[in-house]
C-alpha cells in the first residue's frame, strides 16, 4: 500500500501543487492576451466570511458572499455573460486590495470600473442612487424611491437591494426601513449590522457569522 504520508511523496505532491498553480496562471495571462477570458474571478477571506469576485474587461461585474453558493454564481454568471470565465486572481488584486482596504477602516469610497450589465431597468437606477448614499450615512427604502422618481415603488426598492450583485461596493446595507429596522440583505442580516458597524466608526468581529 502506497504511503501518502511519506515525505517523499508529500514533497511531490507539493511540488506538483505548485506547478498546477502556475500553469494556471500562464493559462489566465495567455487567455487575456488572447481575449479568450471573459470574466475572470478569485476569492479574498474577509470579516464576513470568503467573498467571491468577477469582473469582464467593463469592469467589478459580482461581489458574493459564500451563502449565495459560489459555485452557483459562477454558473449563473457562466449562463447570464459567457462561458469563458476562468480563475484569474491577478486582475483582480486592485479588487482584493481595496476590500481589505475597506474592511481595516482605512478605505471609505472604491474606486473601480463596475460592470452593471446583470441589473436592468428600476434596479439599474436604484443601483445608481445607492451610490450616492455617504459611508456612514444611510436612508429609508422609501426614500431611495424617492429620490429615484417612483416614491411608491418602496418594495421595488427592496428588491433591487436584495438582488444587488455588487453587495459592499455598491452600498444597499445602507438602506433601511422606514422604522429603523435593518430589513433585508443579501449577505445576511448580520454582514448587514457588521458593515453599518464598521462604518460608524466600530469594527467587525470575525466570528460574527460563525454564532
Amino acid at each position: 500500500m502506497i504511503n501518502f504520508s511519506d515525505p517523499v511523496l508529500a514533497a511531490i505532491n507539493t511540488d506538483d501543487a505548485e506547478a498546477m498553480a502556475r500553469l494556471h496562471d500562464q493559462l489566465a495571462v495567455a487567455a487575456e492576451v488572447d481575449r479568450l477570458l471573459d470574466v475572470a474571478y478569485r476569492t479574498v477571506d474577509s470579516p464576513l466570511g470568503t467573498l467571491l469576485l468577477a469582473a469582464t474587461d467593463q469592469g467589478l461585474v459580482r461581489v458574493a458572499y459564500d451563502r449565495e453558493d459560489h459555485d452557483q454564481v459562477l454558473q449563473a454568471l457562466c449562463n447570464q455573460i459567457s462561458p469563458r470565465i476562468l480563475r484569474a486572481p491577478r486582475r483582480l488584486d486592485q479588487v482584493a486590495r481595496q476590500f481589505a482596504e475597506y474592511f481595516a477602516g482605512e478605505r471609505r469610497d472604491f474606486v473601480l470600473p463596475l460592470d452593471f450589465r446583470l441589473a436592468h431597468g428600476f434596479r439599474r437606477a436604484v443601483l445608481g442612487h445607492l451610490g450616492l448614499i455617504n459611508y456612514g450615512h444611510t436612508e429609508t427604502y422609501a426614500e431611495v424611491a424617492a429620490a429615484t422618481g417612483r416614491a411608491r415603488a418602496v418594495r421595488a426598492v427592496g428588491t433591487a437591494c436584495a438582488t444587488n450583485p455588487l453587495p459592499v461596493v455598491v452600498p444597499c446595507h445602507r438602506v433601511l426601513r422606514s422604522d429603523g429596522k435593518l430589513g433585508g440583505y443579501i449577505g445576511g442580516l448580520e454582514a448587514k449590522a457588521a458593515l453599518l458597524s464598521l462604518e460608524s466608526g466600530g469594527t467587525i468581529d470575525r466570528n460574527i457569522l460563525s454564532r
